[in-house]
């Protein structure tokens, strides 16, 4: 296979799949991506040198991994489907500094593979699995220092919202670092296309709270109680998701300096932080044993997924 062949001509992608009888799988979320200057975007935002570590998760055709590879020192390409690794393997076959890893994204382990170098995690994620890949490794003991993905543009701008227009994912996702809108990317732009349309993520990872494993995930517990019901004033919300007396409520929003009548969209990650410190004492303590993911447990179906 020739260094120099094109994944991002649908006619060449085309007959590269018929020649392993393959199509793009509905179910896995098989949008090839096919515009060179978007690649170009997402390899640019990465800013890769040839000191760093890249891990793809959903390596597919070896589109965006044959581009990493001629930027950072080593590549670790993550792809599950039987006949997509076959492809992958050839596509990848020039690059002596790509390692193909057959298992489900979700199950990576960054220490197993990386010990405690830093690495960048790069990908064109399909869109159902958005918030599954972000908790994995947002979550994780060793997570990346950089995050660049491709996903849905809606689920895009929920995660780079300001306060105002903040969800659940919006909150997880600030917690862990800082989200940057790079591109939208027209529906054309892949192989079959999309019925929406996508957009580069940035996020650089840097949490802006010092908190253990046991204290984010009860600070989430409130974050959640907040959200879980979005129509309603926070203190109401609080009060309902937490089974908390009302004048209690009333009593800590006041302390925190955060109106009570406020719903819980309008409130910037450093007001939830502050609510978090002011807590009264029997509320969300660290002996609890229930706990709450810090991101959504489920993906953010795009309109092609049934």
């Amino acid at each position: 296979m020739a260094e120099e062949l094109d994944l991002t001509s649908p006619r060449t992608l085309r007959s590269l799949l018929q020649q392993h009888g393959m199509r793009p799988l509905k179910s896995f979320g098989q949008h090839f991506l096919v515009d060179r200057g978007v690649l170009a975007r997402i390899v640019d935002a990465a800013e890769l040198a040839p000191t760093d570590t890249v891990l793809e998760v959903g390596a597919g055709t070896g589109v965006l991994t044959r581009e990493l590879a001629h930027r950072a020192g080593r590549v670790v390409a993550v792809e599950l489907e039987r006949s997509m690794l076959r492809l992958l393997a050839e596509t990848t076959a020039p690059f002596g500094n790509v390692e193909v890893v057959a298992q489900n994204l979700l199950t990576v382990d960054p220490r197993a593979l990386f010990e405690k170098q830093p690495y960048k995690l790069v990908a064109n994620l399909p869109y159902y699995i958005t918030a599954p890949t972000f908790r994995h490794f947002l979550e994780s003991e060793h997570p990346p220092q950089l995050i660049v993905v491709m996903i849905q543009y809606e689920v895009a701008q929920r995660i780079v919202a300001a306060p105002g227009d903040l969800s659940l994912l919006g909150v997880s996702v600030q917690f862990f670092g800082r989200p940057q809108l790079i591109a939208r990317v027209p529906a054309r732009a892949f192989y079959p296309p999309p019925r929406v349309d996508s957009a580069i993520v940035r996020v650089e990872v840097q949490p802006r709270a010092a908190l253990t494993p046991t204290e984010r995930t009860l600070f989430f517990r409130l974050v959640q109680a907040g959200f879980g019901e979005r129509r309603k004033q926070l203190h109401n919300a609080l009060a309902r998701g937490l089974d908390l007396p009302a004048e209690t409520v009333q009593s800590w929003l006041r302390q925190a300096g955060i109106a009570p009548e406020r719903r819980a969209e309008t409130l910037s990650l450093d007001e939830w932080l502050q609510l978090w410190r002011t807590r009264p004492p029997t509320v969300l303590g660290s002996q609890e044993e229930r706990s709450a993911p810090a991101l959504p447990g489920r993906g953010q179906r795009g309109p092609d997924e049934t």
